[in-house]
């Protein structure tokens, strides 16, 4: 019974230390990263995209980092003004890190922070039950 016990007991704190370990990936933004809520008159956590960090300075494009409700970067997005696709402008824009799952491309008529209608190019680290999960 009592090898049980400790049994139990020592897969309650590995559980636990797991979920603890989960939720605590939370690399912060990049030096320079500001939260977007804090920038622009936008609520902090978007449906389906989270809670965005940008540089100011590289506004309209981004890239923006999202992390989720639980603080973990959930996907990277760029955001291309239809002007310069129009345009044919080439863009050179930072590279992202981590893993990436899949890859989300859609329309936007415009927003605070970024006013002119423009695409969302929205790279995923998580999968698509992650995703689903930012969306709420």
């Amino acid at each position: 019974m009592r090898k049980l016990f400790a049994a139990a007991s020592l897969l309650l704190i590995w559980t636990s230390s797991a979920v603890e370990a989960q939720t605590s990936l939370k690399p912060p933004p990049p030096r320079g990263f500001k939260r977007v809520s804090d920038l622009v008159k936008i609520p902090r956590v978007l449906p389906g995209l989270g809670i965005l960090y940008v540089r100011p300075e590289t506004l309209p494009a981004g890239p923006f980092l999202a992390y989720d409700r639980q603080g973990r970067r959930v996907s990277t997005i760029y955001m291309i003004p239809v002007e310069d696709v129009a345009n044919r402008k080439k863009f050179d824009l930072a590279g992202f890190a981590g893993r990436n799952d899949h890859v989300s491309m859609y329309f936007n008529e415009g927003h605070p922070g970024v006013e002119m209608p423009h695409y969302h190019v929205v790279i995923w680290h998580v999968n698509k039950a992650g995703e689903k999960r930012v969306a709420k």
